[in-house]
């Protein structure tokens, strides 16, 4: 009975994929490599070889270069939204789906919709037109995937506020790096082709410092080549060069290293193409009449985030630590453990903490690795 279920599902599963459509994503390391112009390269090669291949909405940054590749490409009316004491433009979803195109291009991957949309967020918007059965085209800056903030930050020391969920990227049938070397890029943003004469300095001493670019762009190459691995192991090989391993992040009230064990541990579970978990032990001095407002805040904003990111979320209330740790471990068959790196020396925490010295010792007698994350 189990397996024939078993099998109706797999049935259900190959239906429902059929019935979506396909979708390519342009990633690169920072506003103007290039993502909007392939973008629309690609639309009229298609428009030439015709494919019904409509814009949905496009970003050209008045560039004059990109605004010129408009000219002869079907556009899909946008949606006027009244916010704040004036008309302001968003990607119409709705009409969209009832025009069916076979390839819509939809910009700006990580956008926030005003208030009233259909959806908050555009990649919400993208979605729901894959759902319907049409193939999106669609761009994004390394920076906007969520798991790689606290990287951007550390990088740029800028905090990026607009990002997808590393499971929209996941999704893609397709992902394609635009690169370009940092001289390159500068040397665009010199020229007028990125931002406004009176950006540049301004830019030329932040986010494109010659520094910053290349590692940047080391994060987008390596980003591509995870994803192009994920491709190969399905689609070709049909195995995983990696072990099943399933990974558990271990968080507490402390949102300081809540958020860093969180992305860390989806990157991780990410690059194996696993699953993971988030738990959390509430103690008796953590139960909701006693933790302060704050931290109840923090933790739910950590809960949300962990469930962006692909997790399943797990809340226990205990005041065995460690034991509540090693028993989910092993109910739910994990290999491996992430907690955050406490704020004293570690060998003082082993000598001193209670919960880690209990922790270490039940796991010293399972095969679950236990990795400490600065």
């Amino acid at each position: 009975m189990e397996q024939r279920d078993d099998n109706v599902k797999h049935f259900l599963n190959l239906i429902q994929k059929s019935r979506k459509g396909k979708f390519k994503v342009y990633i690169g390391m920072s506003a103007g490599v290039g993502k909007t112009f392939r973008m629309l390269q690609e639309a009229h090669t298609l428009l030439r070889n015709g494919i019904d291949v409509k814009i949905g909405f496009i970003e050209t940054h008045n560039r004059k270069e990109t605004h010129a590749l408009l000219d002869g490409l079907p556009i899909v009316p946008q949606r006027s939204i009244f916010y704040k004491g004036k008309f302001l433009q968003e990607l119409d979803v709705q009409a969209v789906i009832n025009l069916r195109p076979e390839v819509v291009i939809v910009d700006e991957l990580a956008h926030t919709n005003i208030e009233g949309s259909r959806n908050e967020k555009r990649w919400q918007d993208v979605m729901d037109i894959i759902d319907a059965g049409i193939n999106v085209i669609s761009a994004v800056n390394i920076q906007h995937i969520e798991s790689l903030n606290g990287d951007i930050r550390a990088i740029t020391g800028i905090e990026v506020k607009e990002r997808i969920p590393d499971s929209v990227l996941k999704a893609a049938d397709e992902v394609v790096n635009i690169d370009l070397t940092a001289d390159e890029l500068i040397t665009r943003l010199k020229e007028g082709k990125i931002y406004t004469p009176d950006k540049i300095p301004q830019a030329l001493n932040n986010f494109f410092k010659a520094e910053h670019i290349l590692q940047l762009r080391e994060l987008s190459l390596k980003e591509v080549a995870s994803q192009v691995e994920r491709k190969v192991e399905a689609e070709i090989t049909g195995t995983s060069a990696f072990k099943q391993e399933r990974f558990m992040a271990c968080i507490s009230s402390n949102h300081h290293t809540a958020k860093t064990v969180i992305r860390k541990t989806a990157r991780l579970a990410n690059y194996y193409h696993s699953k993971w978990i988030l738990l959390y032990v509430e103690t008796p001095n953590e139960s909701s009449d006693k933790i302060a407002l704050d931290k109840q805040r923090h933790l739910i904003n950590n809960f949300k985030l962990a469930t962006e990111l692909g997790a399943e979320v797990i809340k226990v209330q205990s005041s065995r630590v460690a034991g509540t740790i090693t028993a989910q471990a092993e109910e739910r068959k994990i290999t491996t453990i992430c907690i955050g790196k406490p704020h004293i020396k570690l060998l003082k925490v082993i000598l001193s903490t209670n919960i880690f010295k209990a922790l270490l010792n039940k796991l010293s007698s399972s095969d679950i690795d236990l990795i400490i994350l600065s």
